[in-house]
């Protein structure tokens, strides 16, 4: 009998529920896409299929799609997750941490030996319930674990200047002024997606030395703003995620103090960490790309973590 294990999406596996650039299909076995509608009533089963390698779809995984779709409509110890809406709403409602962030996306990886399904879930009415995307489970898992070491961004002399997760953004700066914001997607370690064009890192590198631009991450671990404390003049600052310096606050009282607190106060209303706070200061202050604008640097305490220095076999 087929065993069929069910979880939660990982943040960075909710990515791969969506379809995607072909080259990053083709790397991870992305086989097709399933799109479900459980009709107004709630209890019709209406989809229809995509292809996305037809190399990759055998009579064996289709045999095996039918049956794990059948299992999770009929089979109770899959919680009937795909029985009718209600049923697929309460699934979704039993596992918050399922949520992409809103009351209409929800996210579940099941696996079987061979595949992996991703499964997104919409329990709203008047919309599309589910999409499945299927993948060959090793090539997937393959591009994962190695993507999970973030893009790289380097100089034309190869120097890494930061990384990103895989998702994240950066910031074109261009000479007049203006900027881009781009998605950047992780292909390999020498090659990535910046929005839909596909580089190899150094020859985009090359191409915004000799375009005069400079590029920041826009990390996703950052919010877009936050307060800050700034001592050299005892003022409130506003920092923008990316921008250099900070925009005065009305809220700055001549008590230095009173300004620490309101600072602390106002963060913590937003939602926003002192280790994310420190990173915004420092990027605002020294640039985005230096190590303290990386709220992932900061230990439990919030204190920077001071870079371990290089022995002779790293500086290779």
């Amino acid at each position: 009998m087929m065993e069929v294990t069910i979880r939660p999406m990982t943040p960075q596996e909710r990515m791969y529920s969506y379809t995607q650039s072909q080259q990053i299909m083709t790397q991870t076995g992305c086989i097709g896409h399933l799109r479900g509608d459980l009709d107004s009533g709630g209890k019709g089963f209406f989809t229809s299929w995509d292809d996305h390698r037809t190399d990759l779809k055998t009579d064996a995984f289709k045999a095996e799609l039918d049956d794990v779709v059948n299992a999770m409509r009929f089979d109770p110890q899959y919680g009937g997750v795909l029985k009718d809406r209600k049923s697929l709403g309460a699934y979704c409602y039993h596992s918050p941490e399922s949520s992409f962030g809103n009351d209409r996306e929800y996210g579940f990886r099941a696996d079987t030996a061979q595949y992996t399904y991703f499964l997104r879930l919409n329990p709203n009415r008047g919309e599309y319930n589910f999409y499945i995307y299927c993948y060959r489970r090793e090539w997937l898992d393959h591009h994962l674990n190695r993507a999970k070491g973030g893009i790289r961004f380097i100089n034309s002399r190869y120097k890494e200047l930061f990384r990103i997760p895989d998702g994240d953004s950066i910031r074109i700066n261009r000479t007049d002024g203006t900027h881009t914001d781009r998605t950047c997607r992780y292909i390999d370690d020498s090659h990535v997606e910046v929005g839909n064009g596909l580089y190899q890192i150094c020859e985009f590198a090359e191409l915004m030395e000799r375009a005069g631009n400079t590029v920041v991450p826009l990390r996703s671990s950052l919010p877009e703003q936050c307060y800050v404390f700034v001592e050299s003049v005892n003022e409130i600052g506003i920092v923008k995620k990316g921008e250099s310096g900070y925009t005065r606050s009305d809220g700055t009282t001549t008590v230095q103090k009173v300004n620490q607190d309101l600072v602390e106060k106002c963060n913590q209303s937003e939602g926003v960490t002192k280790a994310q706070a420190a990173a915004m200061l420092a990027g605002s202050m020294f640039g985005w790309a230096t190590p303290a604008a990386d709220p992932a640097n900061y230990d439990e305490q919030d204190k920077l973590i001071k870079p371990r220095r290089a022995d002779r076999g790293d500086a290779r």
